[in-house]
């Protein structure tokens, strides 16, 4: 695999991480006890720091790029493992729409 494909799959893994992580340790004004702006939305957060949050999933997408490249070595898990309807039915011929 060409290191511009893990930097790419890398870059997936970050963008996905850094959105699911983003409601995970974020305090509202209410529950931080602190007072609010007016006209602020009440589920604002009170501390939002975007490097701690952005290091959090760099970290969690290296470990998951790691993952990925691991199975693309190893070959773990393939695209035949994720069938779940198994093998699709055989068809006679052509389909009726090509038929005369």
């Amino acid at each position: 695999m060409k290191w511009t494909s893990i930097l790419a799959i890398y870059a997936l893994f970050w963008v996905m991480s850094a959105f699911i992580m983003l409601p995970f340790g974020v305090r509202t004004h209410d529950e931080a006890g602190v007072e609010k702006v007016p006209g602020q939305a009440d589920s604002a957060p009170a501390h939002f720091r975007p490097g701690l949050h952005m290091l959090r999933a760099a970290v969690v997408a290296a470990v998951l790029c790691g993952l990925f490249y691991a199975n693309y070595l190893n070959g773990w898990i393939s695209a035949e493992d994720l069938n779940i309807f198994g093998k699709p039915p055989a068809m006679d011929s052509e389909p009726a729409l090509y038929r005369d």
